[in-house]
C-alpha cells in the first residue's frame, strides 16, 4: 500500500470581477471570489470548500476504515454545518451527521466513528481551533426484492 502524501498543492487563479477557479488534483473548480458577495454565483466559496473538506475527509476515512477493520457498508452520505462569526472573522463550530447503510452492529458503528475522529487530518485540524461535533447514522440496508 502506498502511503499517504505529506504535502499537497493546489493551484488558484482570478480575474478582476470574481472569477475564481482552484486546481486541485486534476480537476478545476470554479470558485466564488466576487467582492462584495451581491448574488449568488452558484459556485462555492471558501466557506463550502473548507466544510467540503471536512466532508470529504470523513467519507475518505469511512473507506479506509472499512477496509482496515473491516467494516462492510453500502453507501454513505454526510451533511456538514460550519459556523462562522464576525469579529474577529474565524469559524467557531462544525456540525455534521453522516449516514451510512451498514448492516454491521451499533458497536462496530460507534468504533468506525471513533476512527474518524482519530484519524482524520482535516477533522482534527478543524477540531483543534473550532468546535467539531457530529453524528453517525446506521441505516439498515433495503430487503431484497421479494424477501
Amino acid at each position: 500500500m502506498t502511503p499517504a502524501p505529506l504535502s499537497y498543492e493546489v493551484h488558484g487563479t482570478s480575474t478582476a470581477g470574481g472569477s475564481a477557479s482552484v486546481r486541485a488534483g486534476l480537476r478545476d473548480i470554479p470558485i466564488d471570489a466576487r467582492w462584495p458577495a451581491g448574488e449568488p454565483s452558484g459556485d462555492p466559496g471558501p466557506a463550502e470548500l473548507l466544510a467540503s473538506a471536512f466532508a470529504a475527509c470523513l467519507i475518505k476515512n469511512l473507506e479506509r476504515a472499512s477496509s482496515m477493520l473491516p467494516f462492510r457498508y453500502d453507501s454513505a452520505e454526510v451533511t456538514v454545518r460550519a459556523r462562522r462569526q464576525d469579529a474577529p472573522p474565524r469559524f467557531v463550530g462544525i456540525e455534521y451527521e453522516l449516514r451510512i447503510v451498514t448492516g454491521e452492529e451499533q458497536r462496530r458503528v460507534d468504533l468506525v466513528h471513533r476512527n474518524l475522529r482519530q484519524f482524520g487530518t482535516v477533522y482534527n485540524t478543524l477540531a483543534a481551533v473550532c468546535e467539531v461535533h457530529g453524528t453517525v447514522v446506521a441505516v439498515p440496508p433495503a430487503p431484497p426484492p421479494g424477501g
